[in-house]
């Protein structure tokens, strides 16, 4: 056991992991643990070492409602959180892994509650060692969350109001944090894993959990009621495209056109809103692409999550505290062109970086793919020449146009439905250019007819008509052109039926 044995008080706060205010309580001993391996005295006076949190693991049943906690319950386990950290020696717990780590941890609480005798009944003692554990090596009240894969997005609005995102609709949770410092330092630990930091310099910061979950932190004195975090999670079982047409986000017919884009090498751009499922959809899309093609990505925070075997994944990097050693999204993708690219994947285009894409997709890199924030496909392309613009690039309009038209071949629409569903509203062609303007043709809408009367969106996708899309001859080019024909035939036949 890694008690330190001795006739001091469980009071004295330590300076570990998420440390707490010392709490009142009479000096008792530990008593003899099953383990001889105890900290020795002079590492009382060491700093004591962060243990860094293990895989995450499911701690509670999704399907388990928490009991509301009491402020009762808080300052109980601000008692025995502050004995354990004064009785634990951290450097000897980062030696174990998680699992043993947790036992040890749940002998010393166990035996803190019967010194203290502390009127606990088995449920609560048990609800208790499980926030302790969390809270030393995990990330604290976000474990019962992230352990539920029905959740989309965990939203944390300062220690004491937390908001989850479930089948589309936002509600508000039963946890909270004990205070904004232990909110911090779950956010700092979240962040120091990927190599960054978040404190008073450095309010801002992007990161990711180890499922590649997306992590967002925003600390004070720019968040003013208490750190923001936001996470949007991972499912741990990814969706693919049969999924999506189970869950009613594009028909059969649709998934199988999806499919051969992917499969032919088209220039894909995926728009959407925010939550829409662009970076879903795009996942799904890269299941297609060959094995032995050469893939490599480019994000602010590394997500993509590619089953190709010749994969290099690139993240940005942020300025240091001094501002310097900033990686931005278009050194990644002008660098990629360098590494003998088959494929490029950008995560999300939102800057001068769209240029250097276009260009690669002109240049032998088809079958590229990325994701950007609009609402239309026609919008897609307006923002394009923007991002182009706030590059300060100084071309002329139409040749600006004339890029996009000559790079992107398909562009596909997700958007987040009021009722919570998401859909493929749009496949869309680029077709070139007519006049000063890109002439553009839907392959699929999606036309929406109403509600049920449980609020439900009800509505259908529809074939356009369109018999022989523009990017035919890439098809006929790798022997898909009869399965696309018999996609588009039975989409076309399925909607004169309806």
């Amino acid at each position: 056991m890694f008690g330190k044995r001795g006739g001091d008080g469980f009071g004295k706060s330590g300076s570990g992991v998420g440390t707490v205010p010392p709490a009142a309580a009479p000096a008792v001993a530990i008593p003899p643990q099953r383990s001889s391996m105890a900290a020795p005295e002079s590492a009382r006076d060491e700093p004591r070492q962060q243990v860094a949190p293990p895989p995450l693991q499911a701690q509670q049943p999704a399907g388990r409602k928490r009991p509301a906690r009491t402020q009762d319950y808080y300052d109980t386990k601000s008692q025995v959180f502050s004995a354990l950290i004064d009785t634990i020696d951290l450097s000897q717990l980062a030696k174990l892994d998680g699992e043993s780590a947790r036992e040890e941890i749940r002998d010393i609480v166990n035996d803190i509650i019967t010194i203290k005798n502390f009127a606990m009944s088995i449920s609560e003692q048990e609800e208790l060692l499980d926030d302790i554990c969390n809270d030393v090596l995990g990330y604290g009240p976000l474990e019962p969350l992230l352990a539920r894969d029905d959740i989309a997005d965990i939203m944390v609005n300062g220690s004491g109001q937390t908001f989850i995102e479930v089948n589309g609709k936002t509600i508000e949770s039963d946890i909270r944090f004990r205070d904004n410092a232990q909110l911090l330092s779950i956010c700092q630990r979240i962040v120091s894993q990927v190599g960054r930091r978040v404190d008073e310099s450095s309010p801002i910061c992007d990161a990711r959990l180890p499922d590649g979950s997306r992590v967002n932190v925003i600390a004070p004195p720019l968040a003013i009621d208490g750190p923001a975090l936001t996470i949007r999670k991972f499912k741990k079982d990814k969706l693919n495209l049969a999924q999506l047409v189970k869950f009613g986000a594009i028909t059969p017919e649709g998934a199988e056109i999806l499919q051969i884009i992917g499969r032919v090498r088209c220039n894909v751009v995926i728009s959407g809103g925010t939550g829409s499922g662009k970076t879903t959809l795009l996942n799904c899309l890269t299941g297609f692409i060959d094995a032995d093609e050469r893939i490599i990505t480019c994000e602010d925070t590394a997500e993509l999550q590619l089953q190709q075997p010749h994969v290099v994944r690139l993240e940005t990097r942020p300025p240091n505290i001094e501002g310097e050693g900033e990686i931005t999204m278009r050194d990644l993708v002008k660098n990629c062109l360098r590494m003998r690219p088959e494929r490029i994947i950008v995560g999300e285009v939102r800057g001068p970086e769209v240029f250097d894409l276009l260009q690669a997709m002109n240049t032998g890199h088809d079958g590229s793919m990325g994701t950007i924030h609009a609402n239309t496909p026609r919008e897609c392309l307006s923002r394009m020449e923007s991002m182009i613009a706030m590059g300060g690039f100084t071309l002329p309009a139409k040749t600006v146009r004339e890029i996009i038209s000559g790079s992107i071949d398909v562009i596909i629409q997700a958007a987040r439905l009021r009722d919570g569903s998401r859909r493929i509203t749009h496949v869309t062609e680029v077709i070139g250019m007519e006049g000063d303007v890109i002439i553009t043709q839907d392959l699929l809408r999606y036309e929406m007819e109403g509600e049920d009367l449980n609020g439900k969106i009800i509505g259908r996708h529809m074939s356009t008509g369109i018999g022989k899309p523009h990017f035919w001859d890439r098809a006929r080019y790798y022997n898909e052109e009869r399965r696309l024909a018999a996609a588009l035939d039975a989409m076309e036949q399925k909607g004169k039926g309806a």
